[in-house]
C-alpha cells in the first residue's frame, strides 16, 4: 500500500466517523442541501445514506407533490437535506418540475447535489446544465457507478468536472461507496472552501443578451431582492406561463 492510498483511506475513515445521522431532527440547522435529479437515479438512496431515514415524507405547502426532508451532522455542522421531486427538466411543465425549479431558484439552498445515473449520463446532463444556470453551489453526484462499470461505461471524472465547472463525485450509494467524498465536498462548498464557476450559456446573440440584461434589471426594480433575475428573464422570453403569471400578478415574491 502506498502512502497516498493510506492517506486517502484514513481520510475516508475520518469522513465516515464524522457523520451523525439525525433523521427528522432538523432544528438548529447550519446549512440547507437540496437533492435534485432525474427519476430513478438513486436520489432517495443518497438521502437515506446521509440521514438514516427511509424517506420521511409530507407534502409541499399547497401542493400534492411529496417532499422528503431529514438531517445529518458532519464535522459539528448540521445540514438539512431536502429531496426534491425527480424531474427531467426545470421548465415547469408539471407540478414536480415547478416545485424543484422554485426551490432551487428561490429557496437558495447552500448546496445543490445533482444526482445523475452514470449509465445514462447524456440524458441526465440536460437537467444538470439547467441547474448550473441557476446556482454555482452545486456538486454532481455520479451514482450507480457499479452498474456503469458492469456495462463497460467509462467516465473521465476530472474531465467532466473541468467541463462543467463543478465538483464531480462518483458513488454507489446503496453500498455507501463514495459517500465520504460526497460529504466532504458538500461541506467544502457550503463553507466556501470550494468556489465553483459552472458552465453557463455563452455566445448569445447580441440582441438577445441585451434583452435579457434589460429585462433582468426591470425584474430587480419590480421585485427588489429577487434572486436569479437573469434566469427569470430567460424564462419570460421563452414564454414560461407560470413565471409570466407570477410577474404579471405580482406573485413572484410569493414563489420565493
Amino acid at each position: 500500500m502506498t502512502v497516498s492510498q493510506s492517506a486517502c483511506e484514513d481520510c475516508a475513515f475520518h469522513n465516515v466517523n464524522s457523520l451523525k445521522k439525525l433523521g427528522i431532527d432538523t432544528d438548529n440547522i447550519d446549512y440547507v442541501v437540496a437533492l435534485a435529479g432525474n427519476p430513478n437515479t438513486g436520489k432517495s438512496t443518497v438521502f437515506n445514506a446521509l440521514t438514516g431515514l427511509r424517506q420521511h415524507t409530507g407534502n409541499w405547502p399547497g401542493k400534492t407533490v411529496v417532499r422528503a426532508e431529514g438531517a445529518y451532522q458532519y464535522d459539528e455542522k448540521r445540514y438539512k437535506l431536502i429531496d426534491l421531486p425527480g424531474t427531467y427538466s426545470l421548465l415547469s411543465t408539471s407540478q414536480d418540475e415547478e416545485v424543484a425549479r422554485n426551490f432551487i431558484l428561490f429557496g437558495k439552498p447552500d448546496v445543490t447535489v445533482i444526482v445523475a445515473d452514470a449509465t445514462r449520463l447524456e440524458r441526465n446532463l440536460n437537467l444538470v446544465l439547467q441547474i448550473l444556470e441557476i446556482t454555482n453551489k452545486a456538486v454532481l453526484c455520479l451514482n450507480l457507478m457499479d452498474e456503469a462499470k458492469r456495462n463497460n461505461i467509462k467516465i473521465d471524472q476530472r474531465a467532466l468536472a473541468k467541463k462543467l465547472g463543478v465538483p464531480v463525485v462518483e458513488t454507489v450509494a446503496r453500498s455507501q461507496k463514495g459517500i465520504p467524498e460526497l460529504l466532504s465536498t458538500i461541506a467544502d462548498i457550503a463553507t466556501g472552501k470550494i468556489v465553483s464557476k459552472p458552465r453557463k450559456v455563452k455566445n448569445l446573440n447580441r440582441q438577445i443578451e441585451k434583452s435579457v440584461n434589460q429585462l433582468a434589471r426591470e425584474i430587480e426594480k419590480k421585485f427588489p431582492g429577487i434572486p436569479n433575475s437573469r434566469w427569470v428573464a430567460f424564462r419570460l422570453l421563452e414564454g414560461d406561463k407560470r413565471i409570466t403569471e407570477a410577474v404579471v400578478n405580482n406573485e413572484l415574491m410569493e414563489l420565493v
